[in-house]
């Protein structure tokens, strides 16, 4: 398979089903977040410390958001041929683990602010990443209908890595970076 296609030397695009768009269509916007979003979290797997429980939880994220990324690359005529493998179990999956570790962190008394170690920063930006292809697919899903389980999955996976951050911070015996407002 050819990795270069020329096809999109104009500024176009394929999506699955074959309709080429602009290189700026909400479609493309919202799978090139998720596809960022996939790539910081294989950077946040690798600053991991060893044993850290969450590290298969992210690695089988990282295959769901594979998977509505293909979702959200498809035509919507075509949909049900790329729907993800998402459903109500893999959104409980994310609220147990959040459960599970907020059980063992203090109690959040201010904002937190990225820093205080490399993973809790990656961890944080993955978070943001999630945020903002949340919107593009809520801004997608306005005109073009998404599959109903993307939109929360990414408002709980963005949750999820919130608490994955502050959990690092513990697992590093790192103080957690917070913004207290000037009096």
């Amino acid at each position: 398979m050819k990795i270069y296609t020329k096809g999109g030397d104009k500024g176009k695009t394929s999506l699955l089903g074959g309709t080429r768009v602009p290189k700026y269509h909400a479609r493309i916007e919202a799978y090139g977040s998720t596809d960022e979003l996939n790539s910081y979290i294989g950077l946040l797997i690798e600053e991991l410390p060893a044993g850290f429980a969450q590290k298969e939880i992210l690695k089988n994220v990282q295959y769901k958001i594979f998977e509505l990324g293909a979702s959200l690359a498809t035509e919507p005529e075509k949909q049900q041929l790329y729907a993800p493998d998402l459903n109500d179990t893999h959104i409980k999956q994310l609220e147990d683990a959040i459960d599970e570790m907020q059980a063992v962190l203090p109690e959040q008394k201010y904002f937190v602010l990225p820093g205080g170690h490399k993973a809790v920063a990656i961890a944080h930006i993955c978070r943001t990443v999630c945020r903002r292809a949340e919107r593009q697919v809520v801004e997608l899903n306005e005109t073009e209908q998404v599959h109903p389980v993307i939109l929360p999955f990414l408002n709980r996976l963005s949750d999820y890595l919130f608490v994955v951050s502050r959990k690092l911070a513990q697992e590093f015996n790192t103080r957690e970076v917070f913004w207290i407002p000037a009096k």
